[in-house]
């Protein structure tokens, strides 16, 4: 066959299914053709597949040949083959077959009996398991799984956008949420709390993190789940969409000796995010940095990280209290919800240590006033805020199909996202507003009088270097181009 122009649609998926999916994508090979008693199979082409082949052999009792591809190009066809909605339809029908053989009703004091049996059902663990690894391989950060009439829905959050995968028959609802359940380690006999959990899922050799919510509505549990994925906590400043000018600024602010630090933005704007990478600056080696967070959602090496719970009495401004005991050089704050956090956080600034925080604020001038408005006096938030990053996300034009539309990005021409930014640094002149008790507006107007990037000048850059559509600017930031 020619590599250059296999597809999904030349493969038989009885041929395909000649070795398991779990084999398939750990050595990324596919079964493609069958000649006689010779199993051809794609392989990558920059490997040594001779072992790999020999295991084929056994598993199948064919004669095994080789055909070379790039690992792309047999990735984009194990994606399209085993895509979630082809599997999901498969494995529904195994269900059926076996509800053939069983009862359908269960009672109450029968449901906790079968825990054991629902955790090692094969065919809902596959499907359990299937739309994970979809979310995963689709770069998803969230799967709802929604009861809805007269099915249960299943949709992502790709890049922002909340997108409806497939549908689900309603009768496999109670065994599908006593699964995810099950494997987050929550009670599945309790229906009428919420619950919080999590679980470390492996795929293609990586561990990936899931948060597990779940929430009764009137029409049945709801459970949303979080792909936490680690690799992002890595990410340099300007990996995230900042230019090289304020991601060195930035850098430099950080390391100063004392002040604070903060990211504003709505929910959903990537500030946790920001404020790893701002730790990624530091050296861990020679800097104490004390976390604390709600929730701790990535376990970061060289970083005492603490998880806050108020059913104990560990709030925000109890962790900061103890952490002011802790020797620190940086203290990372999850959120400043109230005066006492804010309160705590300006005098643990004020005495030595770099504080970074978030506040909820529409941009970066009104983080000022937002103190204010706690009741933080003027003179100690211009003796300690040193700047303050406000910022969206925004999703960027595919770089495969230049804003057309491909397979990558669902046809929708954009496929990732960028941080769209202000930054403002607390200059002598903003200084002396604060001290004034300036409003937002008169700060913004030194902001742009010094130069300093704002969203309309962050955005205009974005459009003018083709990283996002004009469009999109103006539905995240909200203003008219």
């Amino acid at each position: 066959m020619n590599p250059n122009t296999l597809k999904p649609s030349d493969i038989s998926p009885q041929i395909v299914r000649l070795l398991p999916e779990e084999f398939i994508r750990k050595h990324t090979v596919l079964p493609i053709k069958l000649d006689n008693d010779r199993l051809e199979v794609a392989c990558c082409e920059n490997k040594n597949n001779l072992s790999v082949l020999s295991e084929i052999h056994l598993i199948t009792g064919f004669e095994v040949k080789q055909c070379l591809f790039t690992e792309f190009h047999i990735q984009e066809l194990i994606d399209a083959l085993f895509s979630v909605e082809k599997s999901t339809k498969q494995i529904l029908a195994d269900m059926r077959i076996k509800e053939k053989k069983e009862t359908h009703a269960l009672s109450q004091s029968q449901e906790i009996t079968e825990t054991r049996t629902i955790s090692t059902d094969q065919p809902i663990i596959k499907l359990l398991n299937n739309i994970i690894e979809s979310a995963i391989v689709k770069n998803a950060s969230d799967i709802h799984i929604e009861p809805q009439e007269p099915e249960m829905r299943i949709r992502y959050r790709v890049d922002g956008i909340l997108q409806t995968l497939l549908t689900i028959p309603k009768h496999v609802e109670p065994t599908l949420i006593s699964r995810t359940k099950i494997i987050a380690d929550l009670d599945i006999t309790e229906k009428r709390r919420p619950q919080d959990g999590h679980y470390a899922h492996p795929f293609k050799g990586e561990h990936y993190d899931i948060r597990v919510s779940c929430v009764p509505t009137v029409k049945g549990e709801k459970i949303v789940l979080r792909i936490l994925d680690k690799s992002r906590m890595s990410l340099g400043l300007t990996d995230l969409g900042f230019s090289t000018t304020h991601a060195n600024r930035l850098n430099e602010l950080v390391h100063i000796p004392y002040g604070m630090l903060l990211v504003t933005g709505p929910t959903g704007s990537g500030k946790t995010t920001s404020l790893y990478s701002l730790l990624n600056c530091l050296d861990r080696n020679n800097h104490n940095i004390v976390t604390a967070e709600d929730p701790v959602e990535y376990r970061l090496s060289g970083i005492n990280q603490t998880q806050i719970n108020s059913k104990i009495g560990l709030t925000f401004a109890q962790a900061l209290r103890s952490f002011l005991r802790q020797d620190p050089n940086v203290i990372m704050v999850g959120e400043i919800r109230d005066y006492e956090t804010a309160e705590i956080g300006i005098q643990a600034a004020l005495t030595g240590h770099m504080v970074l925080s978030t506040l909820h604020t529409n941009d970066a001038a009104s983080a000022v006033t937002r103190l204010n408005d706690m009741g933080v006096e003027p003179f100690l938030i211009a003796s300690t805020v040193v700047g303050v990053i406000a910022q969206r996300l925004a999703r960027k034009v595919c770089v495969d199909c230049q804003g057309n539309g491909c397979d990558k990005c669902q046809n929708s021409g954009q496929r990732g996202r960028t941080v769209v930014y202000e930054l403002l640094e607390i200059n002598e002149k903003i200084r002396q507003l604060i001290l004034k008790n300036a409003s937002a507006s008169e700060i913004k107007a030194v902001m742009i009088e010094d130069n300093m990037m704002t969203f309309e000048d962050c955005g205009h850059e974005k459009i003018r270097s083709g990283v996002c559509h004009t469009q999109e600017i103006k539905s995240v930031i909200g203003l008219d181009y």
